[in-house]
Formats: C-alpha cells, sequence, structure tokens
C-alpha cells in the first residue's frame, strides 16, 4: 500500500472511530447513493461523473467492513491489493478505457474460490492456510478481465457445509462464526453465509457464492438477496474448492435482479478447464440483463408442484406470503397452473432415500484431490486426498474436532468406492430420474410450462440432482412478534422477527434469462427488499470518504 493510501486510511480511521457523521449524504450538491441500496448502475454512474473514484468505493467498503466484522464475522480476508488494482483501474477510466459496466466495482468472493495472489483460499479450514494456486480459477479471472476489484473473501459454512453433522451454517474454524443481519445472532444460512451478510447490507457491491444443493439460495433468501443459482456447466468450477461435479456452480448475490444479472454476465461462459461448460448450447451466454423486463409474465404458464410444499408450525407467514405471490403473477398475465405434482415415488425417494448423498459423498472423495488439492503450488499441510484432510482436522485443536465432527467425511470414506463405481452409477441414475422425468423436469414438459414457483425454502433439492437452474428473490419477513426459534446447538436464531425469506423461479437447463426475467418483474412489483432494515447497518458512506479525501486533497 502507498504511503498516500496509508495516511488516507489513518484519517479516515480516525474519522470512523470519532462517530463523525457529515451533516448529509451530499458532496458538492451531488446526491450519493447509499451503498445499502446502491446498484451496478448507480455507481457506474458516479464513477463516469467523476463523483467519486474506484479508490473511494474500496476504501470506504474496507472501512464498512471493519465496522461490524467483529460482530457479524463476514469477511476473513481483505485483499491487500485492493487499493492498487482500483487505482488502476481509476486511470484506465480517465483514459478513456473501461472493460465493462463491472468496472471499478467492489466484489467480495466466496472463500472456496481460488485466487491466485495475497489472499488465502481455504474453504475455512486451517488445511489450507497457506496454500497457493498456480493461477487464478476461471471465475476470479473473468471478474478481473470485466474490471471488478475482488475486494476479499467472505466466511463459509466450513468445506461448503461437507465436514460435519453437528455444525452450524456460517462456522469455519478459520473464520468463526458468521451471523445475519436482520436479528441478532442470526442464523445467516449456508454455506454461502458470509457472502449473504455482506451483499445484504452493504460491505460490497455484491458477491459470489457456491452451490451444491442450497448454499447460494438458502443464504440469499435469509439475508433477503436476490440469489441465482446457475445451471451445472454455465459458470467454471476450475480451481473453486469442490463437492460434486455433479451438482456445483458458481453465482451471484446481490440486492436486486439487475445487480445479479451483471454479475452472472461477467462470469458465465465456456471454460476449457471445466468440461461441463462445453455443453452450453450458444457459443455467448445470454444477455441476462437485457431479460430484466417488467411484462416477462404475459402469456407465460407458471407452475406449482404443491406437494413439495410442506405446512409446519412455524411457516405461516411463508406460505401466506406465496399465496399473494401467486396472485401478483396471475394479474402480471401469467396463466398459474396449480398442483402440478411430481410422482409419488420420486418424492418418496427424495425425502427418503439416500441416493443424494451418496453421489456427493462419492463426488468429494474423487473431485477433492482431482480437482483441487493436485493443483496446488504449494501446500504447506501436505493434504493430498479427503483422509489427509481428515486426519489434519482431528489433530488440530482450532478446527474444534471432536466438539464439531467429521461425520460426513467419515460416511464418505467408509463408501469404498468413488465416482467411477456402478454403485455411484446407480445412485446418480437415481437423482436424475427423481428429479428429471418423474420430477421438476417431467412436470415442466408434460404440463408445457415456462417455469415453476416454490418457497424458496423447498426449492432447492430437485434442481440439485439434475444440475437446472433457480432464482430467488425477496418474498416478505417474519412478522415482529415470531416467536424465536433456535437451531440444535442453540447458538443461533433460525427463526425470528424480521428474518426474510424468498420466492423460487425453477425451469430447465440455461433457462437463466428467462427466470431472471421472471423475477425481475417479480422484484419491480412488489419491492419486497424494501420493507424491513436489518438491526445493524453500516453507517459510513461514499459522501465521508469522499469529503475527507477533498479536504487532505
Amino acid at each position: 500500500m502507498s504511503p498516500i493510501f496509508c495516511i488516507f486510511w489513518l484519517l479516515l480511521s480516525h474519522l470512523i472511530s470519532c462517530q463523525y457523521h457529515f451533516p448529509n449524504q451530499t458532496y458538492n450538491s451531488q446526491t450519493l447513493p447509499l451503498l445499502i441500496d446502491v446498484t451496478t448502475e448507480q455507481l457506474e454512474t458516479g464513477l463516469e461523473r467523476g463523483l467519486f473514484t474506484s479508490v473511494d468505493l474500496v476504501n470506504v467498503y474496507i472501512a464498512r467492513i471493519q465496522e461490524v466484522n467483529s460482530t457479524l464475522n463476514v469477511v476473513t480476508e481483505i485483499n491487500p491489493d485492493a487499493l492498487q488494482i482500483a487505482a488502476e483501474l481509476d486511470a484506465e477510466r480517465a483514459n478513456g478505457n473501461t472493460r465493462g459496466p463491472l468496472h471499478g466495482m467492489p466484489i467480495l468472493i466466496k472463500g472456496n474460490i481460488g485466487t491466485a495472489d495475497q489472499m488465502s483460499t481455504t474453504a475455512g479450514s486451517f488445511a489450507l492456510l497457506g496454500a497457493t494456486l498456480p493461477r487464478d480459477s476461471a471465475i476470479a479471472a473473468k471478474l478481473r478481465a470485466a474490471g471488478v476489484v475482488i475486494l476479499g473473501k467472505t466466511n463459509l459454512s466450513q468445506w461448503a457445509n461437507f465436514r460435519s453433522n453437528n455444525s452450524t451454517n456460517g462456522w469455519s474454524a478459520y473464520g468463526g462464526q458468521t451471523f445475519g443481519a436482520y436479528f441478532p445472532e442470526q442464523d445467516p444460512s449456508g454455506s454461502s453465509s458470509g457472502s449473504g451478510v455482506a451483499s445484504s447490507i452493504g460491505l460490497a457491491l455484491a458477491s459470489l457464492g457456491t452451490e451444491t444443493s442450497g448454499s447460494i439460495l438458502s443464504p440469499s433468501q435469509v439475508n433477503d438477496l436476490v440469489g441465482i443459482k446457475p445451471t451445472v456447466g454455465l459458470t467454471s468450477r476450475a480451481l473453486v474448492i469442490p463437492i460434486s461435479e455433479h451438482q456445483d456452480t458458481v453465482g451471484p448475490m446481490a440486492r436486486t435482479v439487475r445487480d445479479a444479472a451483471y454479475l452472472l454476465q461477467a462470469i458465465a461462459g465456456k471454460d476449457s478447464d471445466d468440461n461441463y461448460t462445453l455443453t452450453q448450447p450458444f457459443d455467448s451466454p445470454p444477455d441476462y440483463v437485457g431479460a430484466c423486463n417488467y411484462s416477462s409474465f404475459r402469456g407465460k404458464r407458471i407452475g406449482i408442484p404443491r406437494n413439495l410444499i410442506r405446512a409446519r408450525a412455524n411457516n405461516a407467514p411463508v406460505l401466506a406470503a406465496f399465496e399473494k405471490a401467486v396472485d401478483t403473477i396471475r394479474k402480471a398475465g401469467a396463466t398459474v397452473v396449480d398442483n402440478v405434482n411430481i410422482t409419488a415415488d420420486a418424492l418418496d425417494q427424495y425425502r427418503n432415500g439416500n441416493s443424494s448423498i451418496i453421489v456427493l459423498e462419492a463426488d468429494f472423495v474423487t473431485d477433492l484431490p482431482k480437482s483441487y488439492l493436485s493443483k496446488l503450488a504449494t501446500n504447506p499441510q501436505d493434504v493430498q486426498n479427503l483422509e489427509d484432510v481428515r486426519n489434519f482436522t482431528q489433530s488440530f485443536p482450532p478446527e474444534e474436532y471432536p466438539d464439531r465432527d467429521t461425520g460426513t467425511w467419515d460416511e464418505a470414506l467408509a463408501l469404498g468406492f468413488d465416482n467411477t463405481s456402478p454403485e455411484f452409477s446407480a445412485a446418480y441414475q437415481t437423482n436424475l430420474r427423481i428429479a428429471g422425468p418423474e420430477g421438476i423436469l417431467g412436470v415442466l414438459a408434460n404440463y408445457s410450462l415456462d417455469a415453476l414457483i416454490l418457497p424458496t425454502a423447498f426449492s432447492a433439492g430437485l434442481p440439485a440432482l439434475v444440475g437446472t437452474p433457480v432464482v430467488t428473490v425477496p418474498l416478505g419477513f417474519y412478522p415482529s412478534n415470531t416467536t424465536v426459534e433456535r437451531n440444535r446447538r442453540g447458538t443461533l436464531v433460525s427463526v425470528g422477527p424480521n428474518v426474510p425469506f424468498g420466492l423460487s423461479f425453477l425451469g430447465p437447463a440455461f433457462s437463466e434469462a428467462d427466470l431472471i426475467g421472471y423475477a425481475y418483474a417479480f422484484e419491480q412489483r412488489t419491492m419486497v427488499r424494501n420493507q424491513v432494515q436489518p438491526y445493524l447497518v453500516p453507517q459510513l458512506e461514499l459522501s465521508q470518504v469522499v469529503g475527507r479525501r477533498k479536504m487532505f486533497k
């Protein structure tokens, strides 16, 4: 970091510590956007008009992270190169060159997405602390090519929620326990926990998460966000710490549909290092931002697979909001087809069978060493496979074993086979059947539907099995008189006042543009996100950072 930046940072830190607040969010009579609500287009406009710089954005977002991180434990790594990268991008803009709409925009990424820089990629484990990569992941490289400032890395449920049978969402040995910002000690869900909380309170413009089964969708809904779980193969997984090559995907978590679409546009596309991306049915991805159309529901057929929705004592507000959403969608011009249910056998296998966990366990045994550990440039703990990782975890006290067990790994290693075996193939074919012709893909085809809708809590499982896309948008919040319910450890509030929940749109493979259109049309008619604010929001804003910079220029 340069001496000028160091001096500026000391002044900025003093500003925060003194709790000094400018009287309003303006500078030179120009209104600057509040960062909890700011959009890509607002930041782009401000940068183009010279109201602030990318360096300003990096400084204010770092300061906001420092304001809340000791309470919420969201960000594990701040990129030491972020200010320098931002300055270089500012210089490019000053010379009339921009790389696209995300030029100079700070984005946070989940701590399992590989970068070849000074940041660690740990999946929340000390087993990978200090390990380095020979190059960026394809996702990180695409972000940089789009002009994004990778601001840092977010905490996650350790190993993307694939270690323990008794841990908690948002906990990792390396990053500690992340909390949501809508209620004290809120369960942030997982595994993209930090990414969800960071986007929800404006610690960056947006963030990236990864999903195997629910890890973008679930933290997006409880953090009042738009989350896009892409088709497996739309975004590269190369040098992203894996669970399952058949189910893993990388996607955006943002405050608006358009912001999520901008970020998806930047990361989608083919990659020779991930052969799943070579199945894309297009040479270049569709225009996801252009898909944001208020009239997207007009003439569409939207189905509800009711037998996937379970009424529970604590989800009455969710189901009531869902019925209002159905009316909104119908009034927007869609034909809503109810009770388009998956088969009874598929439902039974989905809820009671074990094929889904067999696929994940066998994939993990294979994919962790093949797709990641063997690619490391340096590997200080010399972990070469899952057994090595388990041995390290069980012997290194900060990993909190046995209080947090390694049950998932124990089961995976006890399988005795990997994803090249006949046993794996049988389980995978079961997954394809119960989610495909007997499940959501069969329902879409048999009823000539354009998409399905579900409360987000019920939307992740079947699309995970067949690798199809889902988009979640804010649907509502638990009422202020909701009885608090805690997780099984008693450490997190899983249900409580003002905790958000979402609505999901499900479609066939590579239908992201259509789903984004439906999500946008619903978002614009309801604007649910703005109805409740988090209980904890950083106070520093752009106007203060810009003002201080100008004062000391």
